[in-house]
């Protein structure tokens, strides 16, 4: 076992519906309310500007919809999701599940010594948020960093590996996901990889050649 594991999130620790159903669906009707109630927040401020940027038109409540339906990996829209699902946890609204093999295989490497970390689309206070508020209570204590596409980069593009490695002060990391593309990334950044192919997800019958599969963590 390698001294750091990273690992992706949806569809590798937790069903691709948790995201793409849940919790897009308790965050579409709040992203207008959330904009208008906190625009004097310089993280959301910098959120609309930017989202007016990339969209090229000042209605930005349809361009986070228009980004939410193609599944987009945006980063403002991930910043503003990730405000309004940290407060969604804290109020109970929301509770994150996990596939039931996961918590036990974080605990075990936690146990054994394993520096764990997490390298998600969603934002890190989005993250925190849902290891913080879970069916199995608060695993936030068995997590050491977490990444995204603001403090790492795209999760399909080497450098973005080798920021984060550099973070963790090692080489000898080992990163979990099951998009295939990520892996090919983590690899071309020198790290171990494998793809965790669960069924009835997205990527459950995908070609995760040349990295070792599994189809749950132990």
């Amino acid at each position: 076992m390698s001294k750091w594991v990273v690992l992706d999130i949806e569809g590798t620790l937790s069903a691709t519906d948790q995201v793409l159903v849940v919790l897009y669906d308790y965050a579409r009707p709040r992203l207008g309310p959330w904009i208008e109630q906190h625009g004097d927040d310089p993280v959301v401020a910098d959120a609309v500007k930017q989202i007016k940027e990339l969209s090229g038109h000042d209605d930005v409540v349809k361009a986070l919809h228009d980004w939410m339906d193609a599944d987009q990996k945006v980063t403002p829209l991930k910043t503003l999701q990730g405000l309004i699902w940290q407060q969604g946890y804290a109020q109970g609204d929301l509770v994150a599940e996990f596939f039931p093999d996961v918590v036990p295989a974080l605990r075990k490497w936690h146990d054994d010594g394993v520096k764990l970390a997490i390298f998600s689309s969603g934002s890190v206070a989005g993250q925190i948020a849902f290891f913080r508020h879970t069916t199995d209570g608060d695993l936030t204590p068995l997590l050491e960093h977490h990444f995204d596409t603001v403090n790492a980069g795209p999760k399909r593009e080497a450098e973005s590996y080798r920021k984060i490695a550099s973070v963790l002060q090692s080489d000898d990391i080992t990163f979990y996901s099951d998009v295939p593309a990520e892996l090919h990334a983590a690899q071309e950044a020198g790290w171990k990889t494998v793809g965790v192919a669960r069924a009835g997800e997205p990527y459950g019958n995908a070609d995760f050649t040349p990295h070792p599969t599994v189809w749950e963590l132990s």
